[in-house]
């Protein structure tokens, strides 16, 4: 083995006993040189991208600090010359206003006083005394008499004739004082428990419950339009109708003050014992 120099690099003691000519000794000599020149150019390639804007804005825009912002006045500006070869321009087409409602004004007519017809003035207070207003003024005879219709002399009216019909009184639902039975409430059920007779067909039937029944009490406290809401049938609903038309009178409602006809819902109980 051929003896190594101190001074002897890597590549030296590699190819100490191979050929330096084959080719591999004289790329590891330049490869040092090779890295550092890419390195350079990449990182001097590296710059200039990253200043390239900078250097564009400085050295190939133009200077905008030679700019200046200058204020025009468009009133001042004059008119452009008008050339008398050429036709003045159309008018602007006229605008058109909303149609306003209007009323014709009719001149005061200036008549003379003879042209003027006299109006008649109104009766005194002491022809309307004996006078009776009609369509037409005539002059009556002061020495007649007033004729007095009896009763018996007017007589029924005639086919044809309106007459006013009689209107029936409105019938109350709910009322400021309900309608009572003489005595009250308690004197109702006693006067239902004496009266009331239990059908034998419900008897034999063996039928109990409530029969609710609705009627009219009227302004002079009579018992008026009786009818079942729920009967209960066998005889029942009969016999509790029977019995609410038997009824004295009660003391009727009242509705601000006033006697009214009221409705009036009544539930009987049929119970075997």
């Amino acid at each position: 083995m051929a003896e190594v120099s101190p001074s002897a690099t890597l590549d030296d003691i590699v190819f100490a006993d191979r050929n330096k000519a084959y080719g591999a000794y004289p790329l590891r000599q330049e490869y040092r040189g090779v890295v550092n020149r890419a390195t350079l150019l990449g990182a001097s390639i590296f710059i200039l991208v990253m200043f390239a804007p900078t250097l564009v804005d400085k050295f190939l825009t133009q200077d905008d600090s030679q700019q200046v912002m200058v204020n025009v006045d468009l009133m001042k500006i004059p008119p452009p010359p008008i050339d008398p070869a050429e036709p003045p321009p159309p008018p602007p087409p006229p605008i058109e206003e909303p149609k306003v409602e209007t009323v014709k004004f009719l001149p005061p007519e200036v008549k003379k006083d003879e042209e003027v017809p006299i109006e008649t003035p109104p009766p005194t207070v002491e022809k309307l005394e004996v006078a009776v207003s009609a369509e037409k003024t005539q002059e009556g005879d002061p020495n007649a008499q007033e004729i007095i219709i009896a009763p018996e002399q007017i007589s029924a009216p005639s086919k044809g004739t309106v007459v006013e019909a009689k209107v029936e009184e409105q019938i109350f639902t709910v009322v400021e004082q309900n309608p009572e039975f003489p005595g009250g409430i308690s004197e109702m059920y006693k006067f239902l428990g004496k009266n009331i007779k239990y059908p034998s067909v419900a008897s034999r039937a063996n039928v109990s419950g409530k029969v609710f029944l609705t009627f009219v009490v009227n302004t002079d406290g009579s018992i008026q339009n009786v009818g079942v809401l729920k009967g209960l049938g066998f005889g029942c609903d009969e016999e509790a109708t029977r019995v609410v038309k038997t009824m004295p009178k009660w003391k009727p409602g009242k509705q601000s003050g006033r006697p009214v006809r009221v409705k009036y819902n009544l539930p009987i109980n049929f119970q075997l014992e």
